[in-house]
């Protein structure tokens, strides 16, 4: 906030979740217009408007917040954002069955294809706190339509990393994070909290001698724009046995995950749990990635 003076927001009554309100906020009232601080009160679809007409009179930069699941209340208006290619960034939290105990209702598994479906929208899904900052960096600097930050609810570590692979990449969509000698043998895909689980299996693979590739992808369009030698890079076509993790919807992921390989997803709704049981009930661990890498390789 200090640094983008021009940069105002706010949330649909949802601030303390969505923890969108720093220090440096005032709120935007009569008596203070110089607030930067909006309450928009408990109606999206009338946030991402008013957040449209801010970004159409030019000047200012804006941001609005909310669930993931009420991605659903404001889509006609984000849609509006994408059709005449405003730069309004939505700040989407609780992403995922790790919301927990308020259930199926509260809990996005449709919402990311969703958003990756519609023209002009870039989703950046990043993995800990240092992808997060780059991905407030990647979208102050886009212009040419709306970012949507989908972040989560619960606490995820902050992921070592070599001088070859910066949180700064994440302005590429996907970069390597980790890797062995060689080709590799395996390349294992994870957007968000579960990278971690991804970086973890790719741990243990290595112990047992598998050259294993860890693939950071927080965001499918900003990969797709980069340079058909990059992508060939980071996803050789030569290496066919691959695993995406997501805990969403497995629809689309056929793209990256090819012929050879496989999905760990969510394609049914959650359940009234807390975040980290339905985690592992689901399948999001370390653990299962081992299982379903070693069945691949025929282990």
């Amino acid at each position: 906030m200090p640094r983008v003076p021009n940069l105002l927001g706010g949330s649909a009554d949802l601030t303390p979740s969505n923890k969108t309100r720093t220090k440096e906020h005032q709120d935007f009232q009569r008596e203070t217009p110089e607030g930067r601080y909006l309450r928009f009160g408990v109606r999206e679809h009338a946030m991402a408007a008013i957040c449209n007409g801010i970004a159409l009179h030019g000047g200012l930069r804006v941001f609005c917040a909310t669930f993931f699941v009420f991605s659903d209340y404001l889509r006609p208006a984000l849609r509006l954002s994408a059709l005449m290619r405003l730069p309004v960034i939505y700040v989407f939290t609780h992403d995922s069955i790790g919301v927990g105990e308020d259930g199926p209702t509260h809990q996005p598994v449709e919402h990311l294809m969703a958003l990756r479906a519609m023209p002009n929208v870039t989703v950046i899904r990043p993995a800990d706190a240092n992808e997060t900052a780059e991905a407030w960096r990647v979208a102050l600097r886009h212009t040419s339509g709306p970012v949507a930050l989908v972040l989560s609810r619960q606490d995820v570590p902050t992921l070592e990393r070599g001088p070859e692979a910066p949180a700064s990449l994440v302005e590429k969509g996907a970069y390597i994070l980790s890797d062995s000698d060689g080709t590799p043998d395996l390349i294992l895909i994870g957007t968000g909290t579960e990278l971690q689980h991804a970086v973890a299996a790719g741990e243990t693979l290595r112990a047992e001698g598998v050259r294993v590739r860890v693939v950071s992808m927080p965001s499918w369009e900003l990969f797709e724009a980069q340079p058909q030698a990059y992508r060939d890079r980071v996803l050789p076509p030569e290496v066919k046995r691959r695993i995406t993790i997501e805990a969403g919807c497995t629809f689309g992921w056929e793209r990256y995950a090819g012929e050879g390989g496989r999905s760990i997803g969510l394609d049914r709704f959650g359940a009234s749990a807390p975040g980290d049981v339905l985690m592992e009930q689901f399948g999001f661990t370390a653990e299962n990635v081992v299982r379903q890498a070693r069945a691949l390789l025929g282990r």
